[in-house]
């Protein structure tokens, strides 16, 4: 698209052809607001707005009734078989749009339509195919999420996403999110082969388009009840292991014959007379170390032009094994001395709970990309974490007068 067509105030609108495809699922109660939110932000764009839906009561009738009196064009199309979830109602969304820019976003109005024509207006600077509306980038908001636990969850989630596509998703802070443009003509619909809520990340995963974010505040549900479940839970799991498990498996292998060296190592200390925990001290550094020459060859070997030097990975991962084999140890102790079980079963059980810790560690921390330096890490988007919000709130509170 022509730089000229579009508008380059934040919020402002961008004068394109635009399809926004909102899947739904019991929305009723939401569909005359959304129309007319989206109608507002996309004010003098030529745009249509096509919903998916999968619902069991009229929310499909009530997008037919807003329809007739809609300042854009209100297509649904409703699927009597929800193959794919929410991300196949996306893909049918896509395939049916009348444009090639789409913008997909939930009809549960936690996703602003307002930030509409910051989507556009990011895309229309170039250099991304898909422009995510992130909660997690400075100026981001995740209070919509409601209960810490759920927030807790949505963190977990995205943290092991981005540790089993560490290449993928480098540039990536919300692969989960909901709210995202894609340009239509960069994609291959035929190999998209969702599963459940998070169609993003099977884009991101499959292909090599580029992609930016823009800040969120994700707001409140209005109507209707979250969707997410103990069951949507377990098909993300598998999804995500069919997308990539490749990475994990080779790492899971290694870290298996890493398990078996230490317990051998330990077993035949003990044999010779050295105490259970200095054996299990010697086995441990003895497998920290061969388990990373194993994961620098095997694991890892596409991340290491982008990552830290050699030297700065090692030191990053003997000092991480150490610290969890230091933590590890005494627990494998507590175990023996309290539930009266083999020192061999007590350390194979923590090993078990090590492994994910040192996969997340070592696939986001030990060999993530070295970061954007001078004209281009000033243009990034800053993270906003929930470390940095603990510390603004500490902060807060320090400053006002006469409290601590």
């Amino acid at each position: 698209m022509p730089q000229s067509d579009a508008v380059a105030s934040k919020g402002e609108p961008v004068h394109t052809a635009v399809t926004v495809i909102v899947p739904t699922f019991n929305e009723r109660d939401n569909v005359a607001e959304l129309v007319a939110r989206t109608a507002g932000a996309l004010a003098g764009c030529d745009a249509e707005i096509v919903f998916v839906d999968d619902s069991s009561d009229d929310t499909a009738a009530e997008v037919a009734r807003v329809a007739a009196d809609a300042p854009l064009p209100v297509r649904v199309i409703h699927r009597d078989d929800n193959t794919g979830g929410l991300g196949g109602a996306v893909v049918v969304g896509l395939g049916a749009a009348a444009h090639d820019l789409c913008i997909v976003m939930d009809g549960d109005l936690q996703h602003p339509p307002e930030l509409l024509p910051v989507l556009l207006a990011r895309h229309a600077e170039g250099g991304a195919d898909v422009v995510a509306a992130s909660r997690y980038v400075g100026g981001g908001d995740t209070s919509g999420l409601g209960t810490a636990v759920r927030f807790g969850v949505s963190r977990a989630a995205t943290w092991l996403t981005r540790a089993m596509f560490p290449i993928r998703l480098s540039r990536s802070t919300d692969p989960m999110t909901g709210f995202f443009l894609v340009d239509r003509s960069r994609l291959d619909l035929s190999t998209l082969k969702p599963q459940g809520f998070k169609i993003l990340l099977e884009i991101l995963a499959r292909t090599d388009l580029r992609i930016a974010e823009v800040p969120m505040e994700f707001g409140e549900r209005r109507h209707g009840t979250s969707k997410a479940s103990l069951r949507q839970g377990t098909t993300f799991i598998a999804h995500l292991a069919r997308l990539r498990f490749g990475k994990m498996s080779l790492f899971a292998l290694i870290g298996a014959i890493g398990a078996v060296a230490n317990l051998g190592i330990m077993w035949l200390l003990t044999i010779l007379g050295v105490p259970y925990i200095w054996a299990a001290i010697i086995g441990a550094e003895a497998t920290i170390i061969g388990n990373f020459l194993l994961q620098e060859r095997f694991v890892f070997a596409d991340m290491r032009t982008d990552a830290r030097a050699l030297g700065l990975r090692f030191a990053a991962s003997f000092g991480f094994n150490n610290v969890e084999a230091a933590l590890r140890i005494p627990l494998m102790a507590l175990m023996v001395e309290t539930w009266h079980i083999s020192s061999v079963l007590a350390t194979g059980l923590s090993l078990i709970v090590a492994f994910f810790a040192r996969f997340l560690f070592h696939s986001l921390v030990v060999y993530a990309p070295r970061r954007a330096r001078g004209a281009d890490a000033a243009s990034e988007p800053k993270p906003d974490t929930a470390t940095l919000r603990v510390i603004r709130a500490i902060d807060a509170e320090a400053m006002k007068p006469g409290e601590l």
